[in-house]
């Protein structure tokens, strides 16, 4: 694959990942003048609804372009997309955005807690994921997973401050905004690792 093929799958899997997020950013910001434009949304109330409505349909769009591209979904997106639409399902059904808020509480925490549970068994689980990626010694995989278990655990901890301390408008900010940067960061973060535990060829 030239690396032109290679930066339009890139591009192609950013886009899938981080397209429903401005769908849900878009919608809750511009909610009121969409229900204008189509009358149908108002059945759904106020615009964090429409906005958990629109999300919910940009996910199932995005797993379902990205199995359609590959013949796979990854394992993280897909256990995200569907904690969006059981708990985006519950926020329209009982007109209760808490669940929506709370969603990435228990996606962050339940990836936190597999890893570091993983290493616990002396299994890092990372390197099952991500495998095919990067090439690392068995060392470099042990941190890198501890190291992403905590990170996502904090993660879980800081949207449960946020959104039980901010409005709803300010939350889906910290959503689009916080989260999403803080996560390329830290990811940006782990390159000298990434350098330090490559693999030579004979140990991959």
């Amino acid at each position: 694959m030239s690396d032109k093929q290679v930066k339009g799958v890139s591009l192609g899997k950013l886009v899938l990942e981080l397209g429903p997020l401005g769908v849900f950013f878009f919608a809750n910001a511009e909610g009121a003048r969409l229900q204008a434009w189509f009358p149908a949304l108002r059945a759904l109330g106020e615009p964090i609804f429409v906005a958990t409505a629109l999300f919910m349909v940009a996910i199932a769009a995005a797993l379902a372009v990205s199995f359609a591209r590959e013949r796979t979904v990854p394992v993280m997106p897909l256990v995200s997309g569907v904690v969006v639409l059981v708990f985006g399902g519950l926020t329209l059904w009982l007109k209760d955005e808490t669940f929506i808020k709370m969603k990435p509480t228990l996606v962050n925490a339940l990836f936190g807690a597999v890893l570091l549970g993983g290493l616990a068994l002396g299994k890092p689980l990372l390197g099952y994921v991500f495998g095919a990626a990067f090439s690392l010694t068995e060392r470099g995989w042990l941190i890198l997973t501890r190291r992403w278990g905590l990170f996502f655990l904090v993660l879980a901890v800081l949207n449960e401050a946020v959104w039980r301390t901010v409005s709803t408008d300010l939350w889906v900010d910290f959503k689009v905004f916080g989260i999403m940067p803080l996560t390329f960061a830290f990811a940006l973060a782990q390159t000298p690792l990434l350098t330090r535990h490559a693999a030579e060829p004979d140990e991959g």
